[in-house]
């Protein structure tokens, strides 16, 4: 019996191809943005998480608080500077103080000028081959900088493939850094970390005196001795660094970040990204719901007469209910699973173009069987619940009266 539920419902989609097609699209379209939505989200959180996991467990960061949207630290209250790096040696389970600099500046190539950032590389070679390993920095073309390299620079690997300066950056050639010349030694290999890749690198000396800096810092890079003290520290910091300044708690003109605290700071907006986006394309399976039950009401309009004949025969109240409810289920489920399919191909290609864009294989989309499972049988419930009404309808009609229309 069920079996021939199955048969006559199929049987009547097929003859209604074009609608039920149309119906299909719908439910199909919605559980595509759902699917692509939520993996390419997925994908988002790996890579931004992947940055985070290729940065030391046992760092922290020591940063100035802006006032503003502008350059770093050029809305700092007060900044950091080399007393707040005394005090911070001076903290228990403090293994290295390394202060770092970063600033935006102008850069001059071929006639032709633009803006970015620029970091310092530390004079001291225990401090400069931390930073090396840290960011797994290696030399695409030349070598890196050296502790003795005044006025040279070394450029990211972006700088390698930039078409903005009409010309090609190589090593030997001049560049004008805030209007004042400098030697390229090197070009660094693609890290995971895309940002590094569109930055200038020059010795601290060099970027001081570029852009007129005294005793400030806005970063200073903090190796704690084990792993496991790394929050107490960071709190130890923060408590004597608040004291210092006399400032109260919540009023601080610095922040003490570990890895846990921005990557929790990024999962949280990774999730609520994941939930808006997430509603949005349920709406668009809502509107196929609706599609779903237009076609069920039509189907049940049109085939008044055919339900009359079948309940003259001795078909029961309970047989039209399951056929019309198969009939739905059955468009949910196609346009489900088509929907997953489309959804997961077009997430696979958007995730190989940004790769491509960025460089490396930072953005990784992994195929999530539970989630494709969820969104067909998601699909399959919505149809179902679609075509429930108009098939209590179908149900119920009198026999005589459907045999006269």
């Amino acid at each position: 019996m069920i079996k021939d539920y199955f048969l006559l419902a199929l049987g009547n989609l097929r003859h209604r191809g074009l609608r039920s097609w149309l119906t299909i699209l719908g439910v199909f379209i919605g559980i595509a943005a759902v699917v692509s939505l939520i993996t390419m989200g997925q994908g988002l959180e790996a890579a931004i998480t992947g940055q985070f996991g290729a940065l030391s467990v046992d760092i922290l960061d020591v940063q100035n608080k802006g006032v503003g949207f502008a350059p770093p630290g050029s809305t700092v209250i007060e900044k950091l500077n080399d007393h707040d790096i005394r005090i911070i040696e001076g903290v228990q389970g403090v293994e290295k103080v390394i202060p770092r600099l970063l600033r935006v500046g102008s850069l001059e190539y071929n006639g032709i000028a633009g803006f970015g950032y620029a970091t310092d590389i530390p004079e001291d070679e225990e401090f400069r081959k931390f930073i090396y390993d840290q960011f797994s920095f290696e030399a695409e073309e030349g070598r890196l900088l050296r502790a003795e390299d005044t006025g040279k620079i070394m450029l990211g690997n972006n700088f390698l493939t930039m078409d903005d300066f009409e010309k090609d950056f190589k090593v030997g050639k001049t560049v004008k850094v805030n209007k004042e010349n400098f030697e390229i030694v090197g070009f660094l290999k693609k890290t995971g970390n895309f940002q590094l890749g569109g930055m200038v690198f020059m010795n601290s000396d060099d970027l001081k005196k570029l852009m007129d800096i005294e005793d400030e810092w806005d970063l200073i890079v903090v190796q704690v001795t084990d792993k496991d003290d790394i929050e107490f520290v960071a709190e130890d910091i923060e408590n004597k660094l608040r004291r210092d300044r006399n400032e109260k708690e919540g009023e601080e003109t610095f922040s003490v970040e570990t890895p846990l605290q921005s990557l929790e700071a990024v999962n949280n907006i990774l999730n609520i990204i994941n939930i808006i986006v997430v509603g949005i394309a349920m709406i668009s399976l809502f509107v196929g719901g609706i599609g779903i039950a237009n076609t069920m009401y039509t189907s049940v309009v049109e085939r008044t007469k055919e339900i009359g004949i079948m309940k003259a025969v001795g078909a029961r109240n309970r047989d039209i209910l399951y056929i019309f409810l198969i009939e739905s289920g059955f468009l949910g489920l196609v346009g489900g699973i088509a929907g997953a399919i489309i959804g997961l191909g077009g997430s696979l290609l958007i995730s190989g173009i940004a790769n491509q864009a960025l460089g490396g294989d930072l953005f990784k989309v992994a195929i999530s069987y539970p989630l494709l499972f969820s969104a067909v049988s998601f699909s399959f419930v919505v149809g179902v619940a679609s075509g429930i009404i108009p098939a209590i309808q179908a149900s119920k009609l009198n026999v005589v009266e459907a045999l006269r229309k």
